[in-house]
């Protein structure tokens, strides 16, 4: 890659331009998700995350416990080290978790490469970029993808939290959810289906919708799983 290219992301101005550039640069690279984000640890509350990238909408739809995030091996991996390193489905095996590798796969999660920045005041840079095809064969050719990312994200992690964090700096809009709307937000994070959470709360699955789009229209977020990670972060659920 270009000494420009890495500069073109470090320099955005604007969170819009930050992500396409970096979107630019990882799809150059030969992959076709990608997904950043700045997570800050609180005491006694909930992480904040901001996250950037092109998740497809699908896979933020899909209903996905809190427990299966506990136990996937690549959110694991990122919590404990601040090396990059390679995900397929052989490491999903391996680690217990290859229903969890089946979900996503379907979504062009097959393969990629993770990473962590742990930053001081408790900030961490996390970068993923994934693809459905295979890496290359050439052990050299995945060293330097693997080096050439490593590269972007200590350009990136800088841009990231100036950007993203500029939010947090600004008043917190005060947000009030109903109980009901708290109930629902709740079952809804343990992986359960519109239809199941309304046979749970007696109520219908129309009604359980409704619930879900005034969340996220309260959040300000485009879907549920958005609407669970915003409510945690803000203390909400």
């Amino acid at each position: 890659m270009r000494h420009q290219d890495y500069l073109d992301v470090s320099q955005a101005q604007d969170r819009a331009t930050f992500e396409r550039r970096l979107l630019g640069f990882v799809g150059n690279l030969g992959f076709e998700l990608a997904s950043a984000a700045v997570a800050v640890d609180r005491p006694g509350q909930n992480s904040q995350v901001i996250m950037i990238g092109n998740t497809p909408q699908a896979f933020y739809e899909a209903s996905r416990s809190a427990e299966d995030w506990r136990r996937d091996p690549v959110l694991k991996r990122l919590r404990a080290s601040s090396l990059p390193f390679i995900y397929d489905q052989d490491l999903y095996v391996a680690d217990g978790a290859a229903d969890l590798w089946e979900e996503q796969a379907a979504f062009g999660y097959r393969t990629g490469i993770s990473m962590a920045l742990h930053l001081p005041e408790g900030r961490h840079f996390l970068l993923g970029v994934d693809r459905a095809a295979p890496l290359p064969e050439s052990i050299d050719e995945v060293t330097r993808m693997m080096a050439d990312l490593q590269l972007l994200a200590a350009y990136a992690q800088e841009t990231a939290v100036r950007l993203l964090l500029m939010e947090e700096r600004k008043p917190e809009r005060v947000i009030h959810l109903t109980p009901r709307e708290r109930e629902v937000l709740a079952w809804t994070r343990e992986g359960k289906s519109a239809w199941a959470v309304g046979q749970i709360l007696a109520m219908s699955e129309h009604t359980v919708n409704y619930h879900l789009r005034n969340v996220m229209k309260k959040l300000d977020v485009s879907s549920k799983h958005l609407a669970i990670l915003r409510a945690l972060a803000q203390g909400l659920l």
